[in-house]
């Protein structure tokens, strides 16, 4: 049996030849404009973003690296016979690991200062201040509007 072969169908629309000057006059007419993006005053400061990344790598990534290597460590002393550790407590261990870098991921977020001098070592005081900051930050544009009327 012979397939079918399909019928391409033409089309009747005309392609418009542009000579090479009109071609890219309208390229070179957009390509000169330059818009300034306007700074927002909203957002997170670079000096605060930076504050946070550094809170949060001692206080969620140390945890996190010790909760990856509960396995490795727990699979050399089963290894060598150094002693015999059931496998749900190593789970265990790690996963209390994990939730403490989740912790310290929270933590680090919401104790960071958002002065241009740093705060303090902990910084536990800016906790309700910045939790207040997420809130209003979640709340719909209508409600924060009504709120300033």
């Amino acid at each position: 049996m012979k397939k079918k072969q399909s019928k391409k169908k033409t089309s009747t629309k005309k392609k418009k030849n542009y000579s090479e000057k009109n071609a890219f006059a309208n390229l070179e007419k957009s390509s000169n404009t330059v818009t300034n993006p306007k700074p927002s005053s909203s957002g997170i400061p670079k000096y605060v973003a930076d504050r946070m990344a550094r809170r949060i790598f001692f206080t969620a990534g140390i945890p996190t690296i010790l909760g990856m290597s509960v396995f490795v460590v727990s699979y050399i002393i089963v290894t060598r016979n150094i002693a015999e550790i059931p496998p749900s407590s190593t789970i265990a261990i790690s996963a209390l690991f994990f939730l403490l870098g989740l912790g310290g991921l929270s933590f680090g977020i919401l104790s960071a200062s958002w002065d241009k001098e740093p705060g303090s070592f902990f910084g536990i005081e800016n906790i309700p201040m910045n939790i207040q900051r997420a809130k209003a930050a979640f709340k719909p544009a209508t409600q924060n509007f009504e709120d300033k009327n």
